[in-house]
């Protein structure tokens, strides 16, 4: 974490650093609704910076995001290595198109070679918020706690009707077995909704994601190509 953020989760601050703190807030956020403005519906893909090229997971997430791709949506991702990386190259691949929103962090997460546009966030929140922002639809492939947290993110926010009930993907059924379990679990207990495990699919196949995310998203919304937004000049925007 940045000294500011340690010091923002220690608890109350002088009322001075809270304001210049939500000033700091406020500016990523300005920043990454200037790099995103002009990306189009996009598909979240999810999942971890650890696999590489060459791993089954990787391989995975690139023949899907390439799929996915090729129905007309941006593929965003976090920006990093791993199962981003392949989102992102599996877009590229078949001439899509491929944004990030990068995490800066002491161990510097260099944006992937396979993004046409990026933009580097400091804080955690806040790089959810546009993960989530600009979706149709989300993918979560294998990954750690990271990955959960976005998951579980969307979810809550489909679950609550804070945002509208884009699709979820849930790939890998294998490596999801006990996290579906527990959903189950869950459901049992009374602690979610009958229907809430109906707000996502669990497959292994790609030609079921893409059916769903078909019907789910472009289908359900009547997603039609966009008239694109000029970029004003005297704002510096680019598109």
């Amino acid at each position: 974490m940045t000294k500011s953020e340690i010091k923002f989760l220690a608890g109350p601050q002088k009322r001075w650093q809270e304001f210049v703190f939500s000033f700091k807030v406020m500016s990523e956020f300005i920043k990454g609704f200037r790099a995103l403005h002009f990306v189009g519906p996009c598909v979240t893909i999810f999942g971890s910076a650890r696999f590489k090229d060459g791993h089954p997971y990787y391989e995975k997430t690139e023949e899907l995001a390439g799929r996915i791709a090729q129905m007309g949506f941006t593929i965003m991702t976090g920006g990093g290595p791993g199962i981003m990386e392949a989102a992102n190259k599996g877009a590229k691949d078949v001439g899509g198109r491929s944004v990030g929103c990068n995490i800066v962090l002491p161990m510097e997460q260099k944006p992937n070679p396979y993004l046409d546009k990026w933009v580097n966030i400091k804080y955690f929140f806040v790089r959810k918020t546009l993960l989530i922002k600009y979706s149709y639809a989300f993918v979560v492939m294998p990954g750690g706690f990271g990955t959960l947290d976005e998951y579980f993110e969307a979810l809550t926010l489909i679950q609550t009707k804070k945002i509208a009930e884009f699709p979820i993907v849930i790939f890998d059924k294998t490596f999801h077995s006990d996290l579906v379990q527990h959903i189950a679990m869950m459901k049992s207990k009374g602690t979610i909704s009958e229907e809430d495990d109906e707000l996502f699919l669990v497959t292994d196949s790609v030609d079921e994601a893409v059916a769903y995310i078909q019907k789910h998203s472009i289908a359900k919304f009547d997603l039609q190509p966009e008239k694109p937004y000029k970029p004003f000049k005297w704002l510096f925007e680019r598109g």
